[in-house]
């Protein structure tokens, strides 16, 4: 599980992302930590990064397609 506020960046307007959206980590990591807590009691083999840590991450996409799962803004 890898904490990434920048899933939540708006880029409809300028060159650069907002994330005035995400969460204060305040709020984040307490989601974060339970959702890594909610994984493993549920028997699903979980590893964890450290929150807001700056990490390099590989993985393997299978698209290329991005999918917008939830907006309450209309695009």
């Amino acid at each position: 599980v890898i904490s990434q506020f920048t899933l939540l960046g708006d880029a409809r307007k300028g060159r650069r992302p907002s994330f005035t959206v995400a969460a204060r980590p305040e709020k984040a990591i307490p989601m974060y930590e339970k959702f890594i807590t909610d994984m493993k009691r549920k028997n699903i083999k979980t590893q964890a990064g450290e929150f807001g840590a700056e990490m390099k991450v590989e993985l393997i996409n299978d698209g290329p397609v991005t999918i917008l799962l939830d907006s309450k803004k209309v695009f």
